[in-house]
């Protein structure tokens, strides 16, 4: 893309800085709330300066309780607010889950629409980062078990700035995983263009011999797997899903459709991710078309490692290119 007016290179995490600025001056109900987002501006500090910019009422640094975080923006959503909330770690969600399974997810039916939730729940997610317990995982699928619920992760810093700006004039409720690995990664972001709908998959490297689906971080390792691919002569296309669910499923089916083989990548451990939803359907989809199995690379059943084990859990380009090669060799 090239450098204008309105094009700025940017790391993903000051993308989202970036667009949750845009919200709060576009908006007077967006409200951002959440565990040191104010003074401190994040522990990744996505959030820095906008205490300071907007003030302690619309950038509100609450204690620590993720149930009542998420049991406050409920409340706010329902006296007409958007609330913006962060968990400040994956691993931290949890006692916020009941409150976003039984309440956020499930109000609108209850209500038979007349209740809308606008509250995007913002969760930084993932490995890779060397750090301790509880603070890499990638709860993804939970979420996306439960009707009601928008889930998506972007895999780079314009899809970050677009995808947030999306999330928060929804008014259904959005989890918007953030692939903490990549907040530092760079990319240019027009602020004038939006990429496309929220929920819609993107072809981000064409090819003709098998399809590489995948979300959030794991879309950078593809684009590796490639690259690495090509140098032997193999030509795989790489699909950024963006969204966990709804799934763009058309998206796939026309590149598998193309390309007869799929893989699917994801952080999360394999055992009842979302790559065996994605594996179902399109095997469903696709029957007469494909020439191997829909194959998958993740997690392993387990909890999530040590840091110093942590590579040997992750997906990695050598994982990754060994099922690339089972699945051509069918």
């Amino acid at each position: 893309m090239a450098q204008n007016a309105t094009s700025k290179n940017l790391p993903l995490a000051k993308a989202i800085n970036e667009s949750l600025r845009t919200a709060l001056e576009s908006d007077p109900k967006v409200l951002i709330m959440g565990e040191d987002v104010g003074k401190l501006g994040g522990v990744f500090r996505v959030t820095d300066g906008l205490q300071k910019d907007f003030g302690e009422s619309r950038v509100v640094d609450t204690p620590l309780a993720e149930s009542g975080i998420v049991g406050s923006a409920i409340g706010l959503a329902l006296r007409g607010y958007r609330p913006v909330v962060e968990i400040q770690f994956d691993g931290f969600v949890f006692p916020a889950y009941d409150q976003i399974v039984t309440q956020l997810a499930k109000m609108h039916a209850r209500s038979l629409g007349k209740v809308k939730l606008p509250i995007v729940v913002r969760i930084p997610y993932g490995g890779g980062i060397g750090a301790v317990e509880h603070h890499s995982e990638s709860p993804e699928s939970l979420f996306a078990h439960v009707a009601g619920l928008k889930i998506v992760s972007p895999s780079n810093a314009s899809d970050a700035y677009w995808m947030m700006q999306q999330a928060i004039q929804s008014d259904d409720p959005v989890i918007f995983f953030e692939p903490k690995r990549r907040y530092w990664d760079k990319a240019d972001v027009n602020t004038e263009a939006i990429p496309g709908p929220l929920h819609k998959a993107r072809v981000v490297r064409e090819g003709t011999d098998l399809t590489l689906a995948a979300y959030g971080p794991m879309v950078k390792l593809c684009q590796e797997v490639a690259d690495a691919a090509a140098e032997e002569g193999k030509s795989l296309e790489v699909l950024d899903l963006r969204s966990v669910s709804p799934l763009d499923f058309d998206a796939i089916q026309t590149s598998v459709e193309k390309t007869r083989r799929l893989v699917v990548v994801h952080e999360a451990p394999v055992f009842f991710g979302s790559g065996a939803e994605i594996a179902a359907r399109i095997t469903e989809r696709c029957f007469y078309h494909l020439e191997a199995p829909v194959l998958r690379v993740g997690g392993y059943h387990a909890p999530y490692p040590p840091a110093r084990l942590e590579e040997e859990y992750l997906p990695s380009l050598d994982r990754v290119l060994d099922a690339v090669d089972r699945a051509l060799a069918y």
